[in-house]
C-alpha cells in the first residue's frame, strides 16, 4: 500500500509515524521517506487493520494522509509535488491566530493591569491545547518522549508556577519554530519537483495522416510519432526517425554543451531541442522514461539511511529520555539537598525539558544527504542511498576497468601503411597514397561485424574512400578474413597469422612492432596467391578525452589508481604511460575478483566499469560505479552510476562525499554544541524558556540550512 503524507517537517517525524503503525496489528515492511513524503507498507490480507484505520492513526498525529497510485505520473500534479504558501498551510494559519492572540493578551495586560495574567493564561491554553492533544496521542501510540509532550508539560508548568507571560511566550515561538521547520522542508524536497517539472505536459501526437495532435504527454505509448518543434522540450524517450537537430541534454546528464542528433539516435524526455524539426517514435512510456527512473532513484536513494544516520538515531533514542532525567534531577535534587528553591529549580527544569527534543540532531544527517543526492542528481551522477555517497568520500583507491571505461569502448584507425607500391593493379587505377590501401580493407573487411572491420569500413567511409566490391567473402574463425577482388584473393589477419601465410619483411616487421607497443592492434593485408603483404592498418581504442585529467584530480586528491584490463601488456602498458597509473593485464572475471578482494584487505576500494561485463568486481569493491551513459543496465548495476561517463566524475564524486560528511559533522556540532551550551546556562539560571525554544527551533533551522548550502556545492571542476 502506498501514501502520501503532509505535514512532515523533519526526520524525527518518520520515527512517530513508524512508531505508530507498527503497533498496528498485520502492519509490516513500513518504509516513509522524509524527503518525497511517500509511505509505503505492507497490510496482511487476513488482518483486522483497514486501510482506513492506517489513515486514522496517521491523522491522530496531524498529518494529513492520501493514498497514492503504484503508477509514476511526472506532469507536476502529483500532490507529492505541490506546495502552499507558508500562511496557507495548517502551520501557517496557527502562528498568525497565535500571533493574534498574543497581541490581543499584550494590549489586555497593559489596559487592565490585573487581567494581564489570565489573558495571557488563556493564550497558553487555547495555543498548548492542540499539542496537547498531539502528545497524549503520540504517548498512546508508543512516542513518548516527543516534543510536543515535551514542550506541553514546560507551558503547562510554568503557567502553574505563575509565569503565563512566558509560558504563552513559548508556545508562540514553539509555533513559529515549527513553521520554519516546516518551510525548510519544502526547500530540501525542491530538488524532486524540479526533476520532475522537466517533463512537458503535452506532446504533439502525429496520426496515421501525419495530423497534429496536442495530448497529454502521460497519455504517450510505446511507438507513437510525435513531433519536436525547435524550443520544444522532448516529452519522451525516443529514437527520431526524421530530421536533424542540436538537443540540449543538460536537465537529465548535466551536460550543457547541446549534442547533435540524428536519424536512429537515442532522445530524452526533458531535453530541449534546440534547432532543428525532429520526429521521434517513443520507446518509453512516462512511469518508465529517464527521469523517472532518475526521479525514483533519487526517492529509493534518499530512504536509504547512511551509517552515520542510524548511528544518529540510535543515539537520539538515548538521548531524550536521559535529558528528561537530567531534568527531573535539576527540579528535585537541588531544593532537596542544596536548599534551593522549589518555584526557581522547577522553572530551569521546565526551561531543561525544551532543550531535550533531538530535532535537530536527528535531522542532521539525513538534511545534508538529500541534499549531496539532489545536487549529484543534478550534475549526472545517480547515487543510490547515503551509504554510498558516505563511503565513496572514505576510498583511497579507485580501480578502473580499461574498455568502455578509461577509453571510448570503440576502436578508431590510428595508422594506414601501404608496402607495396602496385595497388592499381588490383584497384585498376593509378596509385594514389594510402587511400588506395584503406580501400582494399574496406572492400574484404565489409561483410564482417567484427568491431575492428566496422572501425574500418566506418573510416574508409569518413575518408570518402571509393570502395570496390568483394566477392566470395569468408572467415577463418578467429583468425583472418577473405575475399577476391578483381580476381585476386586477399586475406586480412594478424600479423601473426599474416608472417605465416606471406612474406614480411624485417623492415615491415619493425613497423609492425613500433605500432604494438604503441598499444594498437595491427591487421595486415596480404596476398594469398603470391603470398605478398601490400600493407598494414593500425587501430587503437583510444582513451577518453578526460581520462588524463581525471586520474590526475584522483592522484591531486591522495586517491590511488590502477587499471584492470583483459587486454594484452602491450596495450595496457601504452595507456597506462600516457595516463601515469599502475596496470594489470591479460585478466580473467575471475583474475579481477581475486585482486580486488586482496586490495580491500587494505584499503576503500571503488571499482569502475562499463555496467555490463563488470558486473562481479562492481559488486565486490565497497563501491560500485557504473559509465552508464543512461542505460538501464548501467543504471541497475552499481552502487553510482555516472550518466555523462566521464572519468573525471569519479573525482566529483569524492569531492561531493567529503563536502557532505564535512557539512554532516557541522550540523551535529551545530546541534549538540548549541544544546549543550544552553543546557548549561539553563542551570545556572542565565537563560530561560522562551530562549529554550529559540534554542531548540534555530539549531533545527540552522541545521537545514547549513544542509541546503551543498545545493550550492561549487566544488566540481572542469
Amino acid at each position: 500500500m502506498q501514501y502520501h503524507i503532509e505535514g512532515m517537517d523533519c526526520a524525527s517525524c518518520v520515527g512517530k509515524i513508524e512508531t505508530a503503525l507498527a503497533r498496528l496489528p498485520g502492519v509490516s515492511d513500513i518504509q516513509l521517506n522524509f524527503a518525497t513524503q511517500k509511505l509505503e507498507l505492507s497490510l496482511a490480507p487476513d488482518a483486522k487493520t483497514q486501510s482506513g484505520d492506517i489513515e486514522k492513526a496517521i491523522k491522530s498525529l496531524g498529518f494529513g494522509v492520501s493514498s497514492s497510485s503504484n503508477s509514476k505520473t511526472l506532469t507536476g500534479s502529483d500532490k507529492s509535488l505541490e506546495s502552499q504558501q507558508w500562511w496557507q498551510t495548517i502551520k501557517g494559519k496557527q502562528v498568525v491566530g497565535l500571533g493574534l492572540l498574543m497581541s490581543a493578551a499584550y494590549v489586555l495586560s497593559l489596559i487592565f493591569s490585573d487581567f494581564g495574567v489570565w489573558a495571557f493564561a488563556v493564550a497558553v491554553i487555547i495555543g498548548v491545547f492542540p499539542f496537547a492533544r498531539k502528545a497524549l496521542v503520540l504517548a498512546k501510540l508508543g512516542s513518548v518522549f516527543s516534543i510536543e509532550m515535551l514542550m506541553s508539560v514546560a507551558a503547562i508548568g510554568a503557567l502553574i508556577i505563575g509565569e503565563a507571560e512566558e509560558a504563552a511566550a513559548v508556545v508562540f515561538l514553539f509555533s513559529v519554530g515549527e513553521l520554519l521547520e516546516s518551510v525548510a522542508a519544502d526547500r530540501a524536497r525542491a530538488g524532486i519537483k524540479a526533476l520532475a517539472s522537466l517533463v512537458p505536459k503535452t506532446a504533439i501526437l502525429l496520426d496515421a495522416q501525419g495530423k497534429q495532435r496536442i495530448v497529454a504527454a502521460t497519455s504517450l505509448q510505446v511507438d507513437d510519432p510525435v513531433l519536436v518543434r525547435p524550443g520544444d522540450s522532448v516529452a519522451a524517450d525516443g529514437i527520431i526517425v526524421q530530421g536533424t537537430s542540436s538537443l540540449n541534454d543538460s536537465p537529465i546528464t548535466g551536460e550543457s554543451v547541446p549534442v547533435t542528433k540524428t536519424i536512429g539516435d537515442e532522445v530524452f524526455a526533458g531535453s530541449i531541442n534546440v534547432d532543428g524539426v525532429l520526429q521521434v517514435r517513443v520507446e518509453k512510456t512516462a512511469a518508465d522514461n529517464t527521469i523517472a527512473r532518475i526521479i525514483d532513484l533519487v526517492e529509493q536513494a534518499q530512504s536509504s539511511k547512511a551509517p552515520t544516520a542510524r548511528f544518529i538515531e540510535k543515539f537520539s533514542r538515548y538521548y531524550t529520555p536521559a535529558v528528561m532525567a537530567i531534568a527531573a534531577l535539576i527540579i528535585v535534587v537541588p531544593p532537596l539537598v542544596m536548599g534551593g528553591e522549589w518555584a526557581t529549580w522547577l522553572y530551569r527544569g521546565l526551561a531543561l525539558l525544551l532543550i531535550a527534543c533531538p530535532c535537530a540532531l536527528v535531522l542532521s544527517t539525513p538534511a545534508a544527504i538529500a541534499s549531496g543526492l539532489a545536487v549529484g542528481a543534478r550534475r549526472g551522477l545517480l547515487i543510490k542511498g547515503g551509504s554510498a555517497l558516505e563511503t565513496i568520500g572514505q576510498v583511497n583507491t579507485v580501480a578502473f576497468d580499461k574498455t568502455g571505461t578509461l577509453t571510448e569502448g570503440e576502436p578508431h584507425v590510428t595508422d594506414v601503411i601501404a608496402f607495396r607500391q602496385d595497388v592499381s593493379s588490383i584497384q585498376g587505377q593509378d596509385f594514389q597514397n594510402h587511400h588506395d590501401i584503406l580501400a582494399l580493407f574496406a572492400s574484404v573487411e565489409s561483410g564482417s561485424s567484427h568491431p575492428l572491420a566496422k572501425a574500418i569500413v566506418s573510416h574508409a567511409e569518413t575518408a570518402n574512400v571509393v570502395v570496390p566490391v568483394a566477392s566470395n567473402a569468408s572467415a577463418t574463425a578467429g583468425k583472418a578474413v577473405h575475399g577476391t577482388i578483381n580476381g585476386r584473393t586477399l586475406a586480412i589477419g594478424s600479423p601473426v597469422y599474416a608472417a605465416e601465410r606471406s612474406r614480411i619483411s624485417p623492415e615491415q616487421q619493425a613497423q609492425i612492432e613500433v605500432l604494438q607497443n604503441e598499444g594498437k592492434t595491427v591487421s595486415v593485408l596480404f596476398d594469398e596467391q603470391s603470398r605478398t603483404a601490400m600493407g598494414l592498418i593500425a587501430l587503437r581504442d583510444e582513451l577518453r578525452e578526460d581520462a588524463a585529467d581525471g586520474v590526475a584530480q584522483l592522484k591531486a586528491m591522495g586517491v590511488h589508481s590502477v587499471m584492470l584490463t583483459g587486454d594484452n601488456h602491450l596495450t595496457a602498458q601504452a595507456l597506462a604511460r600516457d595516463l601515469d597509473i599502475e596496470w594489470q593485464a591479460e585478466l580473467l572475471p575471475e583474475d579481477k575478483l581475486r585482486l580486488l578482494n586482496d586490495m580491500k584487505a587494505d584499503c576503500k576500494i571503488a571499482m569502475v566499469g562499463d555496467g555490463i561485463n563488470d558486473a562481479p568486481a562492481l559488486a565486490t569493491a565497497h563501491v560500485g560505479i557504473a559509465m552508464g551513459g543512461g542505460t538501464d543496465v548501467a543504471i541497475e548495476t552499481a552502487d553510482i552510476a555516472l550518466l555523462k561517463s566521464r572519468v573525471v566524475d569519479v573525482a566529483h564524486l569524492i569531492a561531493l562525499s567529503r563536502a557532505t560528511m564535512t557539512n554532516i559533522h557541522q550540523n551535529v556540532f551545530f546541534a549538540l554544541g548549541l544544546k549543550g551550551l544552553f543546557l548549561i546556562t539553563t542551570i545556572l539560571g542565565v537563560t530561560g524558556l522562551w530562549i529554550a525554544v529559540m534554542a531548540d527551533a534555530g539549531a533545527t533551522v540552522l541545521v537545514t540550512l547549513n544542509a541546503l548550502r551543498l545545493l550550492r556545492f561549487k566544488g566540481f571542476k572542469h
